[in-house]
């Protein structure tokens, strides 16, 4: 009976020390959010307004350009996954590989080639505990992203998209992402980048019709100009709604996992009490037996 108040009062020890690190997750979550969130906000005047001048540019001029003509036959296409550097953000990036996984079924069934680009550890090792090729990783810096990165994974999927079929290039690219939407609510989606589809984040009024424009220098100029920093600023943007998206789910994971501690704690509170309360039963039983036993 000893070895058993032992065992539950290590469990309650153990389980004690966990709903710390639970509840210190979740402050850290939480202080964390109000900045990603800010950050998402941050981003959408750049992002509306490139995306309002690409737009310009694509359909006001009839032009045949490579990032805004759709190839005759797509063999290839690359597929960019955004996912968690850490754990513990209950099913995070599990919903976003799940998402990616369809996306790739799809395009396998259309007839395509898969080309693979990696962001966050949690991806990595997922396609390596499969045995899965990927052109490309990017790890480290999740939850808090840099435009230098976006940057860096922008050039990479543009020089692909470049390069011919034989030399390993796409013909599309597709993006796999989190959209965050409320601390409640966080979408997986796919977005395809290239070709060109304009989606700008917040619908336009009436009011903001496309102005018509003459180009100088020539249109095919300053899409090359353009579209670069469209594709970074689309690919930043994704970025930071999943660093958003991510701390979101690990507040509301750490949250349910420090409710489920103390549930815990109060569970093996009651077996312990119990168990003390049988030793002393049975103490006192044994004392009244000899008792009795000398007194007869």
């Amino acid at each position: 009976m000893g070895a058993q108040i032992r065992v539950y009062r290590q469990k309650i020890s153990s389980t004690t020390s966990m709903r710390k690190i639970f509840k210190a997750m979740e402050l850290i979550a939480t202080s964390r959010i109000g900045k990603a969130r800010a950050r998402v906000a941050a981003s959408l005047p750049y992002a509306n307004a490139i995306t309002r001048a690409v737009s310009a540019v694509a359909s006001q001029s009839e032009i045949d350009h490579p990032l805004t003509t759709e190839p005759e036959q797509i063999r290839r296409a690359a597929v960019l996954v955004i996912t968690s550097d850490r754990g513990l953000a209950g099913s995070y990036s599990a919903s976003v590989l799940k998402q990616a996984e369809g996306l790739n079924e799809l395009l396998h069934a259309e007839g395509k080639e898969v080309k693979t680009y990696l962001v966050g550890r949690k991806s990595q090792a997922y396609f390596d505990f499969r045995n899965r090729e990927y052109a490309r990783v990017w790890t480290g810096g999740t939850d808090a992203p840099e435009f230098g990165t976006a940057r860096e994974i922008g050039a990479a999927l543009l020089a692909d998209f470049a390069a011919d079929f034989e030399d390993g290039g796409v013909d599309e690219i597709h993006v796999v992402y989190t959209r965050f939407k409320s601390m409640v609510t966080q979408e997986p989606t796919v977005i395809r980048l290239l070709p060109l589809e304009v989606v700008e984040e917040e619908a336009a009024s009436e009011s903001d019709l496309l102005p018509l424009y003459e180009f100088e220098p020539e249109t095919e100029q300053v899409l090359d100009a353009l579209l670069p920093r469209y594709i970074e600023s689309r690919l930043f943007a994704a970025m930071l709604q999943a660093a958003a998206s991510e701390l979101a789910a690990r507040q509301r994971a750490m949250k349910s996992a420090g409710d489920n501690a103390t549930e815990l704690i109060k569970k093996y509170t009651r077996l312990r009490n119990t168990a003390r309360q049988a030793e002393i039963t049975q103490e006192l039983s044994e004392i009244v037996a000899g008792a009795d036993a000398l007194a007869s």
